[in-house]
C-alpha cells in the first residue's frame, strides 16, 4: 500500500487524518447553528437551513476554511465559538504511534493543512501535535487551498520536497487528486475521518486505510532503530 523504502518526506493532513473530524463536523453542523440562532433570534433548525447552504457554497475554496471570513460574514467570533467545544478535539486511533514510528524511521513529517491559523493554534494547544512532527504549513500562508494544483508548487517555498519521494496522506479525495496531479509519487486516503460516522467508500484509484494500524507494521520494519520495531 505504501512503499516506505522510496520515501524521504511524508505530508500529513490534520483534520480527519491525524485529528478526529468529529470536532469540526460537530462545530459546523451542530454548535454553530445553535449559537447563530441565539444571535439572530432564530429557531436552531432555521439557522441550520440558512447556514449549511451558505457554507457549502464555498466548499473547496480558501474561504471555506477561513475563520476570519466566516467571523465577518456571520458576525460571530468563530474561533471563540470553537473554543467552547474544544474538549472534542482529539487524535484519531493509532495516530500517536504512527507519528512516533515516522520519527523513529528517519522520515521527515510535515503537516500540510487547510486549517486557518487561529483554530490551528487551538488544536495544537489541546493536542501538542506540533511536538510530534517536523513542521506545520497552513494553506493560508500560501493564499490557496490544497485543492488548487498551484498549491503544491508554492509549497516548495515553505517545505521543499522531492515529489518522487513524497507521500501525501489525507481524508479528502479532491486534495489527494490535486497532489497526485502535481506529481506527488504516493497518495493515501483516510476512509474513516469522523469517529461518529461510517467509513466512506474507497477511491477507485487511490489506496485507502481506515486507521494507521494498517500500515504501522511495514513502517516499523523500515525503522533503523531497534526500539521502534
Amino acid at each position: 500500500m505504501v512503499d516506505w523504502s522510496s520515501l524521504d518526506t511524508v505530508f500529513l493532513d490534520m483534520d480527519g487524518t491525524l485529528l478526529d473530524l468529529h470536532f469540526d463536523n460537530h462545530f459546523w453542523l451542530e454548535h454553530l447553528p445553535v449559537r447563530y440562532a441565539e444571535h439572530h433570534n432564530l429557531r436552531p433548525q432555521d439557522a441550520r437551513d440558512r447556514l449549511i447552504p451558505m457554507i457549502m457554497a464555498e466548499r473547496g475554496s480558501l474561504k471555506w476554511y477561513c475563520t476570519d471570513y466566516w467571523s465577518e460574514r456571520l458576525a460571530l467570533d468563530i474561533t471563540a465559538l470553537k473554543a467552547e467545544v474544544g474538549d472534542r478535539i482529539g487524535y484519531r486511533p493509532h495516530v500517536t504511534e504512527f507519528l512516533d514510528a515516522l520519527r523513529a524511521s528517519g522520515l521527515r513529517s510535515v503537516i500540510v493543512t487547510n486549517c486557518h491559523p487561529d483554530p490551528l493554534a487551538l488544536k495544537l494547544r489541546h493536542t501538542g501535535l506540533e511536538a510530534r512532527v517536523d513542521a506545520i504549513v497552513s494553506s493560508h500562508q500560501l493564499g490557496k487551498p490544497k485543492e488548487d494544483p498551484a498549491f503544491w508548487r508554492d509549497l516548495q517555498r515553505l517545505a521543499p520536497y522531492q515529489a518522487g519521494s513524497t507521500l501525501m496522506v489525507d481524508d479528502s479525495f479532491p486534495v489527494l487528486e490535486s497532489a497526485r496531479s502535481a506529481g506527488i509519487a504516493q497518495c493515501l486516503a483516510v476512509l474513516a475521518p469522523d469517529s461518529q460516522q461510517q467509513a466512506r467508500a474507497r477511491h477507485p484509484e487511490i489506496p485507502g486505510i481506515h486507521h494507521f494500524d494498517e500500515i504501522l507494521p511495514a513502517l516499523r520494519q523500515r525503522s533503523p532503530l531497534p526500539s521502534s520495531r
